[in-house]
């Protein structure tokens, strides 16, 4: 069954059915929310918010694609988190490499880890975020639009831009 066809389901009432979209979404929100905010605890209560807001909302999914509704819904909770936290946004932003695609960090690699790390806190939040949506988490423009309210297009253009400006400020710190 599709991510879709299971929602519905769940929209429905059955509730059981949302156990197999945990299965298959709660990592990627986890890794989100992880590089997002750079906090194993806060990033797990986020997780958790995002699928107590899908219960909660299980009645407004209209058989639209799956996975742009629950991410929007991860970055409505993110947005609501980063605005309670603006002052401490020198903690924000953490690269979870134990994902899907697992690397082995070496000393040198390890640093250069870090240095993006600091160059991705420098860029504002939409910047991060659409990098970390679109690089990280291999979210396709089309379905960041989406969650995003905007045009593929317009999309690709600020992709495009954040990278530009990522690379010049991890240039500029070497």
């Amino acid at each position: 069954m599709t991510d879709e066809e299971i929602m519905l389901k769940v929209s429905e009432g059955d509730l059981d059915q949302l156990r197999i979209l945990f299965d298959r979404y709660h990592l990627r929100i986890y890794n989100f929310f992880q590089k997002m905010v750079r906090n194993q605890a806060v990033s797990e209560d986020l997780t958790q918010d995002v699928f107590a807001k899908v219960i909660r909302y299980k009645s407004s999914y209209k058989h639209g694609n799956f996975a742009s509704w629950i991410f929007t819904i991860a970055r409505n909770i993110f947005s609501t988190y980063y605005q309670k936290q603006k002052k401490e946004r020198s903690q924000l932003i953490n690269d979870d490499l134990t994902s899907s695609n697992e690397v082995l960090i070496t000393e040198s690699n390890e640093e250069e880890l870090s240095h993006l790390q600091r160059a991705l806190l420098k860029l504002s939040n939409s910047d991060r975020e659409l990098i970390v949506m679109h690089r990280f988490q291999e979210i396709k423009y089309e379905q960041i639009a989406e969650i995003m309210g905007s045009s593929e297009g317009a999309v690709k253009v600020k992709v495009h831009r954040a990278l530009k400006k990522l690379k010049e400020i991890y240039f500029q710190t070497i």
